[in-house]
């Protein structure tokens, strides 16, 4: 089988190396330090994509894909355009709604919170509520029976459950003027939906109610929107800007871009971080070059005088560390997607073995550390691996490219 002189050598000097104990070790140090780089990061940015995921199917639990509103006139016949707009491909359901910012009370404790008018039987199309419900159900709100839904924290921080009376506190501009309106309401339900600003700060009431407080007079303020995809919005919001409309426009992208966003630096950081293992390997592997070069001047300077170029005897010397960073990367690559899929078995293990608990209930609304493998970060953490050693080779090299052979057969 045919192989060029310089893999030939190079895996020669690969396997003369294990016979010889310092260099040895840190040959071995140095595989063993970028399988543990990799494998942490394959490790880290699974468990990221998990929470990412599981915060993304939260949050559309509790909204829908998208929306378009008129928020100051509303809209005089959402029926219509809501049968209008189900004739779209891609879209699932359609519901109206109205958002208010107000005060919540009960006796001397205060709440701001978002109010969020809802049809219950046209709500079930978009979004997931009914299954969030602790106590009570969607269905509990009626037209015109100012009744209302809470978050659970919402409701600890007021002290009220199910059949207490809670007042609202809305403000509205009437003919320039800034006039509060008071409504009362009766707790009918509690829901827990597992993301902090819902379960905070929001209530649900019936959308004749909130379109009676913010004097649309029975008219929707806009439409949310549930699509078979939820990144199928970005599809929805370049058709809705590329036309003119009377029409604002949202969807769960541009409502959440900060959750996010934060994911996103958080990844991009422990992506960083966690390269710098590879890169304390690589150094390793540097300085175990580096005493090859030396040890080897002699085998060096005999290659020289048989021809050998000082690019081929460069490319030697990046053949065994190239090597040594292919083994360590392919090692920590399979320990690494190994560990990221076997973590729901593995993280319950250490918890029981030895008796702590992750992440409590009690602190955390996710318990269970999620896990999520994407072929593309496996495929881009090996290849920074692989690279970030083959980038060690370069000056190690080059130093035994430049030995000269006169003056290391000097004395020979």
């Amino acid at each position: 089988m045919f192989r060029p002189v310089e893999v030939f050598i190079g895996l020669r000097y690969v396997q003369a190396r294990a016979q010889r104990g310092f260099v040895s070790f840190i040959s071995m140090a140095s595989m063993l330090g970028i399988s543990l780089g990799v494998a942490a990061l394959i490790v880290i940015l699974s468990v990221m994509n998990g929470f990412e995921n599981e915060l993304r199917t939260r949050l559309l639990s509790m909204t829908a894909h998208a929306s378009i509103s008129q928020e100051t006139v509303g809209l005089d016949d959402w029926s219509s355009l809501r049968t209008e707009i189900l004739e779209t491909e891609g879209i699932m359901g359609a519901s109206p709604f109205i958002n208010l910012e107000g005060m919540l009370s009960s006796g001397a404790n205060l709440s701001p919170a978002l109010i969020r008018g809802v049809v219950p039987l046209e709500e079930a199309a978009v979004s997931q509520l009914e299954e969030l419900f602790r106590i009570g159900s969607l269905s509990d709100l009626q037209a015109n029976s100012q009744r209302i839904v809470l978050g659970r924290i919402l409701a600890l921080n007021l002290g009220v459950g199910v059949g207490d009376r809670i007042n609202l506190l809305v403000p509205r501009v009437e003919n320039g003027r800034l006039m509060p309106s008071l409504t009362g309401f009766l707790v009918s339900g509690i829901f827990e939906a597992g993301i902090q600003d819902h379960d905070v700060g929001l209530a649900l009431i019936h959308l004749s109610d909130a379109s009676q407080i913010k004097g649309l007079q029975g008219r929707a303020e806009g439409l949310a929107i549930r699509m078979e995809n939820p990144f199928q919005v970005l599809g929805l919001q370049e058709s809705m800007t590329s036309q003119e409309t009377l029409y604002q426009y949202s969807d769960w992208t541009l409502e959440n871009s900060n959750y996010f966003r934060a994911i996103r630096i958080e990844k991009s950081m422990m992506t960083i971080l966690l390269l710098l293992i590879v890169a304390v390997a690589a150094f390793n592997i540097v300085a175990s070059l580096v005493m090859v070069v030396t040890d080897k001047k002699k085998d060096i300077a005999i290659l020289r005088t048989y021809g050998l170029s000082s690019s081929h005897i460069a490319r030697i010397f990046m053949v065994q560390g190239s090597l040594l960073g292919l083994a360590g990367t392919l090692i920590g690559t399979v320990l690494g997607t190994v560990l990221a899929f076997n973590l729901a078995t593995i993280v319950p293990w250490l918890e029981s073995t030895f008796n702590f608990q992750i992440m409590p209930g009690d602190v955390y609304y996710v318990t269970q550390i999620p896990s999520e493998i994407r072929l593309i970060d496996i495929i881009l953490i090996s290849c920074l691996a692989f690279l970030v050693t083959v980038i060690a080779t370069i000056y190690p090299s080059k130093r035994a490219a430049a030995v000269a052979p006169a003056e290391a057969l000097r004395y020979e």
